[in-house]
């Protein structure tokens, strides 16, 4: 492997581990309303679970309730079980061919520890990132060792390789400001 395919092979899992982030923190409920919160809820469609974006269409009412609107009459109480018994903790009310989801309001102290969820998260990321990092050193070492590269080149690209680990650190960092931000708005 090339010293430009082992940077840009690290670039693209670094930002992988960002997008898995993302995705991770779009779980956590805010108390704000939001299609994605319901993005992992799994229904059982005739035998195969899919998200329930797949059976329905999702959409904000308001900051604090979502409609769900399967496209299958039949489907409206399994959808509606399958939002009870996810582990987001929501009481789905059906009202004719739609469902509709309140967002209940978070205390204080599950605020708290949300935002612990949210660093835990962010933390994970960053030992993500910092595996890649070793990663990608241990492979320009190897060039070294197989005489592909010289030290002083090593050197260099350990550089780039450091300064994208800064960088995608810093944009895990700035997530989790972020989501941290959200969760303990009233």
């Amino acid at each position: 492997m090339s010293t430009s395919e082992i940077i840009k092979s690290t670039e693209n899992r670094m930002g992988k581990s960002i997008e898995s982030l993302s995705n991770n923190l779009a779980k956590i409920r805010t108390g704000r309303a939001s299609p994605g919160l319901l993005d992992h809820v799994q229904v059982d469609y005739y035998g195969s679970m899919v998200p329930v974006s797949q059976v329905a269409n999702v959409n904000v009412i308001d900051a604090r309730a979502l409609s769900v609107q399967p496209w299958e009459k039949n489907m409206i109480s399994v959808v509606e079980k399958a939002i009870r018994e996810s582990d987001l903790g929501l009481n789905p009310v059906p009202l004719g061919d739609l469902i509709r989801v309140p967002m209940p309001a978070l205390t204080e102290e599950r605020r708290r520890e949300l935002t612990r969820v949210v660093r835990a998260e962010g933390e994970d990321a960053k030992v993500a990132v910092r595996n890649l990092r070793r990663e990608a050193n241990d492979s320009l070492k190897n060039l070294v060792k197989d005489k592909e590269i010289s030290e002083d080149e090593e050197r260099r690209y350990q550089e780039v390789v450091q300064k994208l680990t800064d960088k995608f650190v810093a944009e895990i960092d700035d997530l989790i400001a972020r989501k941290e931000e959200e969760v303990m708005t009233v």
